[in-house]
């Protein structure tokens, strides 16, 4: 073998092992298994009982198939020669979760929904044990519950911070997914403060952990083995897990479930608006440099927002000294404040920001009725595309409103572009109140073209602005 050959496979030999250094993390990979060890035992499968009603006649039960013994077509016919049903059948239906013990006398963190209407829950731990728990307390709006066991001495996790978390760190869940005990998945987090559609009081953390039904209630963990969210969600198409799993923060969870266990119920904060997102085009319509902040689409009657002056139109861009960047950002930090506390507020009002300070109140229950639209006559569609009509005292009434105009009918143009719909209200024009038809028409003679400018209108039992834009 000559030198020139020996040095080229010592060359080779160098670089590949040079690159085979560069292809794993100085760290190494995390070790899994030491977290799992160390954290399972305080991991326990919860398993509930609820109690299911069962309507038609006794042993005829086919809910899939309507035409079937069991459906509606069927029952009809009994009756028909049969008189009418008996007493209503109720039958047990038994479900799955997870949770973890966050106190050695026996107090667990769960999700509501794993023990929603349970008349018996049932908490076994990895040593076999299994125990009556008692529910002290849940919260649907944060997906919280707490559980309490009779035990002592028991294995507690420890709890960590979500806000040092960040995008692509290495998470850990521990749970039982459909029935599989003491099952450990990881992942990264994907994303954080994501906002969920009913969900707009949590700031989901985003993972690819797979996450499966029996999941839920279960930690999500932390390198270090500190828990830093509550598995509650999957995003699927199938039922199954795609990639998408979300996770309460766990210092949310942590105070919801102080609350519960001190007096079984949770207080939020109300700031008493409705908002939404600021789009290029609202933000153009708006005088904003750039889409940001929550924009105050209503401000309802008597609440803290309308006692302290704001205005629908104002876009809030920080809070209590929090940056709000999107609509989804507020209503977590309104409904973590203490109701009673004094917040500042600093939002854009015609461009300008300005300074308040409000109140914040109790969140009331929800109570919102829905509104129907009974037809009132036609206006011939203008430029805009649009057939409107005055408002009636009836009609006034019936949407919650003072003044404004009624849209009959959208045809192509401008106002279907900007997404205005058959039903809506119109209230304001560029921030002036529209009273009437000819009102609504001076205002848009007015408006400047081919720039767009901010419409509220009021859609059911809310309010939204759309951005229109008229050509020249």
């Amino acid at each position: 073998m000559n030198l020139t050959y020996k040095t080229a496979v010592a060359v080779g030999l160098w670089w590949f092992a040079l690159v085979s250094q560069a292809a794993v993390p100085a760290g190494g990979l995390p070790d899994f298994a030491a977290l799992v060890d160390s954290n399972g035992p305080a991991v326990v499968n919860i398993s509930t009982t609820q109690s299911i009603k069962r309507s038609g006649f006794p042993g005829l039960d086919a809910p899939d198939a309507p035409d079937a013994p069991g459906g509606k077509g069927f029952d009809e016919l009994l009756r028909r020669y049969f008189g009418e049903e008996g007493a209503p059948q109720y039958f047990d239906s038994k479900s799955l979760g997870s949770g973890f013990i966050i106190s050695a006398d026996g107090y667990i963190l769960t999700c509501a929904h794993v023990v929603e209407n349970a008349k018996e829950i049932i908490v076994k731990l990895t040593d076999r044990r299994e125990f009556v728990a008692k529910l002290i307390g849940s919260d649907r709006r944060s997906d919280v519950a707490v559980l309490k066991i009779d035990a002592k001495a028991l294995p507690t996790v420890a709890i960590g911070d979500p806000d040092r978390l960040k995008v692509g760190d290495w998470v850990l869940a521990i749970g039982s997914p459909f029935g599989f005990e003491s099952s450990a998945t990881a992942g990264i987090v994907s994303a954080k403060g994501r906002s969920l559609p009913r969900e707009n009081y949590v700031p989901f953390i985003q993972t690819d952990v797979a996450i499966n039904p029996g999941n839920s209630g279960g930690p999500l963990f932390n390198l270090k083995g500190e828990v830093v969210g509550i598995n509650s969600q999957i995003y699927s198409r199938t039922g199954g897990f795609m990639g998408l799993s979300f996770a309460v923060p766990i210092n949310m969870a942590m105070q919801i479930g102080k609350q519960l266990q001190d007096g079984g119920r949770v207080k939020r904060g109300w700031l008493g608006v409705l908002i939404q997102d600021v789009t290029r085009e609202l933000a153009e319509s708006f005088d904003m440099k750039k889409p940001h902040g929550a924009l105050i689409s209503d401000v309802l009657a008597d609440g803290p927002a309308a006692k302290t002056g704001l205005k629908a139109g104002d876009v809030v861009i920080e809070f209590a000294g929090q940056r709000i960047d999107a609509s989804a950002d507020l209503p977590p930090l309104v409904g973590q404040t203490a109701p009673g506390t004094p917040a500042k507020l600093v939002l854009l009002r015609g461009g300008q920001p300005k300074s308040f300070t409000v109140t914040i109140e109790q969140l009331p229950e929800e109570n919102v009725a829905g509104r129907t639209r009974e037809p009132a006559g036609g206006e011939k569609k203008g430029q805009l595309g649009l057939a409107l009509s005055d408002l009636g005292p009836q009609q006034r009434k019936q949407h919650g409103v003072e003044e404004g105009v009624l849209v009959e009918r959208v045809g192509e143009g401008p106002a279907q572009r900007a997404g205005i719909r058959p039903g809506d209200v119109i209230q304001q024009v560029d921030g002036k109140p529209v009273k009437n038809v000819a009102g609504f028409r001076q205002l848009i003679a007015a408006a400047p073209k081919d720039r767009s400018i901010p419409v509220l209108v009021r859609r059911g039992s809310g309010a939204l602005f759309l951005a229109l834009k008229i050509a020249d």
